[in-house]
């Protein structure tokens, strides 16, 4: 409350606005995440995506397909280079061979919040450690490094692969913004989730508990899920 009696929300003595992401890579055990260069990424991202004969990680994006990675790597070029979006690929540390991307955008330095996006997982990436790893990554930056206090995440409600993708991240669904956009000639409501700064102890606990190598088997299958994990740090 106020000295007017009004019910106000709670004080943050001390904050400050949050830095804005560097551009410096990010390390892990399956995958290395770093800003995007066309020159260099767009002909593995190109033979990533094409794996995708029938185009169906293109139908919820507001780009693509592209038809030659010379097309994809003038995209990159034209769209992909600013600081908000601030695009990464997402390295195989096997192969060395840039497998995806995703983006921190709709950066926000004032109230601390930040949105992750343009995910793109081709097949080769879709299901395995690296994938996890790569989110996991990207939410110890924003909350671990620069102090967010709100992760954003947000997808056509059409888009139900997303939706549960969120779920199992450890996000809480918020709720649907009606006809928030057009895109491909077509009207989108928009989903939105979020992690906030007070959920991330517990969710990091669960991210390292199923990265960690005992959660594995010989043959790189995990031996308990993530959600098992998450469930299990919110109870605790």
């Amino acid at each position: 409350m106020n000295e007017l009696g009004q019910p106000i929300g709670d004080a943050l003595p001390g904050w400050t606005p949050r830095p804005r992401p560097p551009r410096t890579p990010m390390e892990g055990r399956f995958c290395r995440i770093e800003p995007l260069d066309p020159g260099r990424h767009a002909p593995d991202l190109y033979a990533a995506y094409a794996e995708d004969a029938e185009g169906r990680m293109w139908t919820y994006m507001a780009h693509g397909p592209f038809a030659s990675a010379a097309e994809l790597e003038a995209w990159m070029r034209s769209t992909c280079l600013g600081d908000d979006p601030l695009v990464h690929a997402i390295v195989d540390a096997k192969t060395g061979r840039a497998v995806g991307a995703a983006s921190f955008m709709r950066i926000e330095p004032a109230p601390g919040v930040i949105e992750v996006g343009s995910i793109t997982y081709p097949p080769r990436l879709q299901r395995t450690a690296a994938a996890t790893e790569t989110m996991y990554l990207m939410m110890r930056r924003v909350f671990d490094e620069l102090g967010y206090r709100r992760y954003e995440w947000k997808c056509d409600t059409c888009n139900a692969p997303s939706r549960a993708a969120a779920a199992r991240l450890g996000f809480t669904f918020e709720g649907i913004f009606r006809q928030a956009t057009v895109y491909k000639g077509r009207n989108r409501d928009t989903a939105w989730f979020s992690i906030l700064d007070g959920d991330w102890p517990a969710l990091k606990a669960a991210f390292e508990g199923w990265l960690d190598p005992a959660n594995f088997d010989g043959e790189g299958r995990q031996r308990r899920s993530l959600g098992t994990f998450v469930d299990a740090a919110r109870a605790a």
